[in-house]
Order: C-alpha cells, then sequence, then structure tokens
C-alpha cells in the first residue's frame, strides 16, 4: 500500500489546489435590452439570444399576497 513518506507541506499543497480558485462568471452587454448577461446564454432580462427571441420571460403579476 502506498503510504506518503513525509508531510506534504502547505505550500505544496496550495500549488496543488492553486488551479481550483472560484471566478465570477464573465458578463456581457445584451445587444437588445443592453443589460449584463453570461456569455452564450440567453437574457435573463429581455429573453433574447443570437437576435432573436429564445425563451418566453412570465410577466411579474401585481397581486400582493394578503
Amino acid at each position: 500500500m502506498g503510504v506518503p513518506k513525509r508531510r506534504v507541506s502547505h505550500a505544496r499543497q496550495g500549488d496543488r489546489r492553486a488551479h481550483q480558485a472560484l471566478r465570477l462568471p464573465s458578463l456581457e452587454e445584451c445587444p437588445h435590452c443592453h443589460e449584463q448577461k453570461q456569455s452564450h446564454h440567453a437574457c435573463l432580462n429581455c429573453g433574447y439570444y443570437g437576435g432573436r427571441l429564445a425563451i418566453e420571460l412570465k410577466k411579474p403579476s401585481d397581486e400582493t399576497a394578503g
């Protein structure tokens, strides 16, 4: 069975995990409504992608719970 001969230092452990950092998704401007959206995704504000309506968005209801 493979057993490590010495403990791995914090620096070597950090070097091994250096590529695992989280980063924010890259955003671009929607050409239709000019809101920020993710690249290669339909716009969540207007539903357009590639110059055409890709998803039909629901209108928010004006009813209030009470």
